[in-house]
């Protein structure tokens, strides 16, 4: 009993799979945040360039 204990303790596995897990959760919200953030400066930028070609005729 003692020694299933202790190799339960010395494996790693279900601690490096939740790490895995967190790191890729962090990964995904910076590329939505990302994203995100790109679209609405494109849509400021076309807007503008809208803007501007209405203005100009």
């Amino acid at each position: 009993m003692i020694s299933k204990i202790v190799a339960f303790h010395r494996d790693e596995d279900g601690p490096t799979t939740v790490e895995y897990a967190i790191m890729l959760a962090m990964i995904l919200g910076v590329c939505i945040l990302s994203v995100q953030a790109l679209s609405d400066k494109t849509r400021d930028s076309f807007d503008q360039s809208a803007a501007a070609i209405d203005a100009a005729l």
